[in-house]
């Protein structure tokens, strides 16, 4: 992520900066929802648990590591120092604790919550003082402060499928919207790519970014912007293709979401929350198909007229490792999940601006319906 923070000074401004998002987010959603009780849902996670286990990942790679500067030379196995409470383990690491099991816990208070958060900051700006004074790698900081952002969007996804009112500064302006222009296609042409982030390469990448290798890929086609509401509309009524959850008619007009309220859809604007078999059912009705994701980052990294960043977009790639995937410290964040993913590319509107990279690779089950996720597509072969 070539915008990412790479220096201690840097690091450390990101780190309060996001720690302050996180507290007003959790100011949101208690004056929204004062019990902070949310259904067993598969994509949803109970508020003091979210916010316990950002504390709890931070202190986890910073405070108790005791390899931390040896950055991805650590060995996630070795013995850590014990938490501030003792049950933290118990409770927060995502690794052990099955999802279920989250809503059964005696999790602590939110003033507890708080505390534990703003005690686990202070030493994790502390340890970074010392860090940049000894030279010290500084990848674990780099690891919270992206975890950090990532549950700050999740914790958006979440307001919005329970239809919680939330302030609309929260949205991001990235200034790569798209949309609005009318279709337009672009082409891309023949060409190799190397794509993957090289060890000697100064920025934070996630284990499934790294391993630099080259793609040959044969000329093509690709939308400029993502599908629009009124491309997408315009199937889901000549096919009867089921709107998205988010989505619904009255009386004749499209209404989309947002958070507790319900929206006249602007047909001009990317469509989202729709799961990749939707995308895939649009491609097969317009007789086009997904990019892959390496046609889509080829595309966003040669040619300017490429726009993106207003949603998440679905990809034909299933998430696989790279060529000579090694795994990093936090061995759970990839791995698992290969093979039974898809790859989105790009970013939402949630997203914080620090995690914008045309390299990223997200991914989510292909019938999510809850991510603000659109797609555009490509002359098929």
């Amino acid at each position: 992520m070539s915008g990412f923070p790479d220096s201690a000074s840097a690091l450390a401004q990101a780190l309060q900066h996001s720690r302050h998002r996180t507290l007003a987010l959790m100011e949101a959603w208690c004056r929204a929802l004062p019990g902070l009780r949310v259904p067993l849902e598969p994509h949803l996670n109970l508020p003091l648990w979210e916010w316990g286990h950002v504390g709890w990942f931070q202190t986890w790679w910073i405070g108790r590591n005791r390899q931390r500067a040896l950055g991805l030379g650590c060995d996630p196995d070795h013995e850590r120092l014990p938490p501030a409470w003792a049950e933290a383990d118990d409770c927060f690491n995502s690794s052990t604790v099955a999802h279920a099991r989250r809503w059964q816990l005696e999790l602590p208070t939110l003033a507890q919550t708080k505390a534990e958060l703003q005690r686990g900051l202070s030493e994790t700006l502390d340890l970074l003082d010392r860090a940049a004074r000894s030279g010290d790698d500084l990848y674990f900081w780099q690891l919270v402060l992206a975890h950090e952002d990532m549950h700050q969007e999740a914790a958006l996804y979440m307001a919005q499928t329970i239809g919680l009112p939330m302030p609309e500064p929260w949205v991001q302006g990235h200034g790569v919207t798209a949309g609005g222009c009318g279709r337009r296609r672009l082409e891309i042409p023949a060409q190799t790519l190397r794509i993957g982030h090289e060890p000697a390469d100064r920025c934070f990448a996630f284990d499934n970014e790294c391993q630099a290798h080259e793609v040959s890929l044969p000329a093509f086609e690709i939308d400029a912007v993502p599908t629009t509401w009124g491309e997408y509309l315009a199937f889901t009524q000549d096919t009867g293709h089921p709107l998205p959850p988010a989505v619904r008619w009255v009386d004749g007009k499209a209404l989309v979401r947002r958070f507790e309220s319900w929206r006249a859809v602007d047909l001009d604007l990317p469509a989202s929350f729709l799961g990749a078999k939707d995308a895939q059912a649009w491609c097969d009705w317009a007789g086009r198909a997904l990019p892959t994701e390496a046609q889509w980052e080829c595309a966003a990294r040669t040619h300017e007229g490429f726009q993106w960043g207003s949603v998440w977009e679905w990809t034909a790639s299933t998430f696989e490792p790279y060529p000579g995937f090694v795994p990093h410290p936090y061995t759970d964040y990839s791995a698992p999940w290969f093979g039974t993913h898809r790859v989105l590319r790009g970013a939402s509107e949630f997203t914080s601006a620090r995690l914008l990279s045309r390299s990223y690779r997200n991914f989510f089950l292909p019938e999510r319906t809850d991510v603000p996720a659109g797609f555009r597509t490509v002359a098929r072969a």
